[in-house]
């Protein structure tokens, strides 16, 4: 029910951002949200799509990785029912009340609070307890609190309240649920699919994350972006050493874990494009990649990590082959062609940049409908 949800939303979201930037071209009049349709944008792809698709998957595989109990679907109906009707309440009182808006939102809190405390629960019952789910406990926690900023932005239309919503939501809540889940399953994919894989997981990969992701949050809440290499590049250098060692070249025999492949890949290209960032600002004092890192890393990276993992796991658990077939392909070939188009955008001149924009969003809409035209049956 969590992917099903995940599916849906994937496509309102990106719906609502073409009609905002057809409005921002003249098309009509620009959407009449009670706060600023940007932060509206920030927080839908940062916790109206993700968290479906990670709660339904650490929801299911939090018993297996630990040896636990079972979830009760007491408890992840609960949570699917915050959740979505948090939803729907949100996209009601974006064009109401900043009051609904709240409401909304808190719904929201409760159906995070229902899910972190029944895989609180699973941990705690656990005899297997690791080191990926400690560090993923944490990082759900950060989800949380990034939802209680934006709240208080919401309700005093407080700058800062915004960039902390932003702040935790990309970088203490989804690039390290998505690192650690990539790191725990990337290796175990690739030896079930490849003959003679040697599984390799750097054990110091999640803590050199945390600490880089942590350094980032600090330098860019204390105003220090130049000085932010200093967090981004060895977080960079993390990555692309991963898909060396898990043979991104090998990962191309099975199209199913080449997905998975390519999607971490761009961890390493988006990171390496903040440290370019970061480096050029020291050094001109100019900013001259804008938005394009992120949505290396937005787009590329977790948007690709989704596609990737959602694919992979519906295929294992709904009894069928593990191959991807040429509609899946072509979702994240899709998905990876927004990333580029965004990226184009960031440097094309006025209405050529808003028109690439609007093209990315397209191309990631048409990929989400494609993707949920194949999945979303599956799941009903």
């Amino acid at each position: 029910m969590m992917f099903f949800a995940g599916a849906v939303h994937a496509a309102l979201i990106m719906l609502l951002w073409l009609a905002e930037l057809a409005g921002r071209a003249g098309w009509w009049a620009p959407l009449p949200t009670v706060i600023p349709s940007t932060w509206v944008h920030a927080f839908l792809m940062l916790y109206g799509l993700f968290p479906f698709f990670i709660f339904g998957f650490l929801l299911t595989v939090y018993p297996r990785w630990m040896g636990g109990p079972t979830v009760p679907a007491s408890r992840y109906v609960a949570a699917f029912g915050f959740l979505a009707a948090g939803m729907i309440l949100f996209y009601f009182g974006l064009f109401t009340s900043r009051i609904v808006l709240a409401a909304a939102l808190a719904l929201q809190l409760a159906g995070w609070g229902v899910t972190l405390y029944a895989l609180l629960t699973v941990f705690l019952q656990s005899p297997k307890r690791g080191p990926h789910e400690r560090l993923l406990n944490l990082a759900l926690a950060a989800g949380m609190l990034g939802i209680m900023c934006f709240l208080v932005g919401v309700l005093s239309q407080a700058p800062l309240a915004f960039v902390l919503t932003r702040e935790f939501g990309l970088w203490l809540f989804l690039v390290p649920v998505v690192f650690l889940v990539a790191h725990r399953m990337i290796p175990f994919f690739s030896q079930s699919a490849l003959m003679n894989y040697m599984m390799v997981r750097p054990a110091w990969g999640p803590p050199v994350m945390v600490v880089c992701v942590i350094g980032h949050v600090v330098f860019e809440i204390a105003g220090l972006t130049a000085w932010r290499f200093l967090a981004d590049a060895p977080l960079a250098l993390a990555a692309l050493h991963h898909s060396w060692v898990w043979q991104f070249r090998r990962s191309f025999h099975a199209r199913l874990l080449a997905m998975l492949h390519i999607a971490f890949l761009w961890l390493g290209v988006g990171m390496t494009l903040y440290t370019v960032q970061s480096l050029t600002l020291l050094v001109t004092g100019v900013d001259h990649l804008g938005r394009v890192p992120l949505h290396a890393l937005g787009i590329g990276f977790l948007t690709g990590m989704v596609v990737a993992m959602a694919s992979r796991v519906t295929l294992g658990h709904s009894g069928r082959a593990l191959e991807a077939n040429d509609l899946t392909w072509r979702v994240l070939l899709g998905v990876n062609i927004a990333a580029i188009l965004r990226i184009m955008a960031e440097f094309a001149p006025g209405t050529v940049g808003g028109m690439l924009n609007a093209l990315a969003a397209a191309t990631w809409l048409g990929s989400f409908l494609l993707w949920g035209w194949l999945y979303a049956p599956m799941y009903l």
